[in-house]
């Protein structure tokens, strides 16, 4: 059998689901079964691969749910690390009398080339490493998974009113509700279990400490009780094996212990950034911090005494880094909006008056201060226009009638921050948002309060608080409802559509239900309209029914009645009541719910 076909078994075998509990059964085959050194020198090399590999992994995953597998590698990844320390020990304390050697190669060059074969050295080396890993970042790593676990879980209720403030106001779908859902609960989920596995990592720790303990002492006896070796020579050349085998596995240790940290300890955004990209947005957006750590260490490269020449250097290149940030923003290109126009130098003569120059009112308007521009400007990322597009569809469903467009322009009678909505060109709600903070509504029941500006929800006039986007896990973790100010804008319209529905709706609406009905039921529409009831009467019952906040959805069932009752009345509040009768299962159901 060549390489390729062995490969290609091997991937079958993968495939089938056998690969992981072949492995545990080789874990346990590693602690029971003897192993010659050529396999250790394997599976220790293999150990330091795999750190190295999970390691990159942190460092360029987009946020911690994309390796979600990381708390079971990290519990996997110790029992191979201790199965191997056991394995090692076997061998060292078995062979370790005939040499250096014994214990395989990767043993033997960690405890002669890295310490150099000195002993004092090996043991600091040691010592350091153990410190690094078990007090510096394995405490830290295990107290930022406890506590971010917990922040977690008290900030799911806020999360998922946010969820459904979202898809009430028709700014996501349901199955977009769904995978945020399923997000929130695989999140909390992964943290709880990071907080588990970091107890992995720290008693692997405290095991490494135990087993290099153990080795010496047991291979110095048995050096000198069974194998006649002076304390001398037997303490050279155990310890060396000891150390070497306690490095080979201390520094896998320590990389699984740092890609533990990294992963906790990331604060991922919307924009889905790997860490050296965050990094070089963050570290180097600006030129003062890189001018001022010029400046402090070129002084200090002044100082006599001192390293001038790595002092000066690295000032030079600090200094240039900063130089160059300047530069490239200072050449960036200005985006500010110009709301007063442009001048024309020449002077036009002014054109005769015609019916052009009579602007029709907007059926359904949005008057925004200069402040709130680039919520409406997709070319500066602004996400209003895609919510109120979300809001029409939602509640074009919901109600039955295609609802008209909403016009968005800029008005410089508002207040900076301010917002107004129209309609037939008369005010009917207000609010004042900002564009660079979050709002951290109050459902009712909070466990503290959160730094910011206090104000009211536009929409329902629940306590509010305006919080920078920094503060929005705190926010959740304490209760608050967490929306941005394109999702308030959008909310409010979405409300005051519901509100005054029956004034959008009119006869060019009813009329397109009718000849939309009319492509399934031509002999009811046609029997109704004109020769029962005219087109005015049905208009009026419509309104009245979306006045009352009753779904006009059920054409049909609303057009058999009124046919039904026409020769009874004329009137539309009649009507209207038989309607309402006739709707009367959607009417509970939209009132009550329905019942998974």
């Amino acid at each position: 059998m060549d390489f390729k076909q062995l490969f290609t078994k091997t991937k079958e075998v993968l495939k089938s689901g056998l690969g992981i509990p072949i492995a545990v059964l080789a874990l346990l085959g590693m602690v029971t079964i003897p192993m010659p050194p050529f396999l250790l020198d394997i599976f220790f090399t293999f150990n330091i691969a795999l750190s190295l590999v999970v390691l990159a992994l942190t460092l360029y995953a987009k946020r911690p749910l994309d390796f979600a597998i990381f708390p079971t590698i990290i519990l996997l990844a110790t029992l191979f690390r201790l199965s191997l320390n056991i394995a090692s020990t076997r061998v060292i304390l078995l062979e370790g009398h005939n040499g250096g050697a014994a214990a395989g190669h990767v043993i033997e060059a960690f405890g002669e080339f890295v310490i150099g074969g000195n002993l004092a050295v090996g043991l600091v080396i040691f010592a350091i490493l153990v410190v690094i890993n078990f007090v510096v970042i394995t405490k830290g790593a295990g107290r930022v998974a406890e506590v971010s676990a917990r922040f977690t879980l008290d900030s799911m209720p806020g999360k998922q009113m946010a969820i459904d403030a979202d898809l009430n106001a028709g700014l996501i779908t349901q199955e977009e509700a769904q995978t945020r859902r399923s997000d929130i609960a695989m999140e909390a989920e992964f943290y709880g279990s990071m907080d588990g596995a970091s107890k992995f990592v720290r008693g692997d720790a405290i095991a490494g400490i135990l087993i290099l303990f153990i080795n010496l002492i047991g291979g110095l006896a048995i050096g000198m009780a069974q194998h006649g070796l002076p304390f001398t020579e037997a303490g050279k050349v155990y310890t060396i094996l000891t150390l070497g085998d306690g490095l080979v596995a201390q520094i896998p240790a320590l990389l699984l212990s740092t890609a533990t940290a990294i992963i906790v300890t990331r604060v991922t955004g919307a924009d889905r950034k790997d860490m050296s990209e965050q990094m070089q947005e963050q570290m180097f957006a600006t030129p003062q911090a890189l001018g001022t750590a010029a400046g402090i260490i070129g002084v200090m490269g002044l100082i006599p005494g001192m390293p001038n020449f790595a002092f000066l250097t690295f000032a030079g290149v600090a200094g240039g880094g900063a130089y160059l940030i300047y530069r490239r923003q200072k050449n960036r290109p200005d985006t500010d909006v110009d709301l007063a126009g442009i001048e024309t130098e020449e002077e036009v003569k002014p054109a005769d008056l015609s019916w052009d120059d009579v602007q029709n009112v907007d059926v359904l308007g949005l008057e925004v201060g200069y402040r709130l521009i680039p919520m409406v400007d997709q070319a500066q990322n602004g996400q209003l226009l895609d919510r109120v597009k979300g809001v029409r569809r939602k509640v074009s469903q919901e109600l039955g009638f295609l609802v008209p467009p909403v016009h968005i322009r800029d008005n410089l009678d508002l207040k900076p921050n301010e917002y107004r909505i129209m309609l037939m060109g008369v005010p009917l709600g207000r609010g004042e948002v900002f564009s660079d903070k979050e709002l951290a509504i109050n459902p009712g029941q909070v466990f503290g309060e959160v730094a910011g500006i206090a104000t009211k929800d536009p929409t329902f006039g629940l306590d509010a608080v305006w919080i920078s986007p920094s503060d929005q896990d705190q926010a959740q973790a304490l209760g608050y409802t967490v929306v941005d100010a394109s999702t308030v804008v959008a909310t409010h319209i979405s409300q005051v559509i519901q509100d005054y529905a029956y004034d959008l709706f009119g006869h060019d609406e009813t009329q397109q239900l009718l000849d939309k009905l009319k492509q399934s039921s031509p002999k009811l529409v046609e029997e109704l309209v004109p020769d029962k009831l005219s087109l005015a009467i049905v208009v009026r019952v419509l309104q009245n029914l979306l006045r009352e906040k009753v779904p006009i959805k059920d054409m049909r069932t609303i057009l058999e009645t009124l046919t039904e009752k026409s020769g009874t009345t004329k009137d539309p509040n009649e009507l209207t009541s038989f309607v309402r009768s006739a709707l009367g299962r959607a009417i509970v159901q939209n009132i009550v719910g329905s019942e998974d």
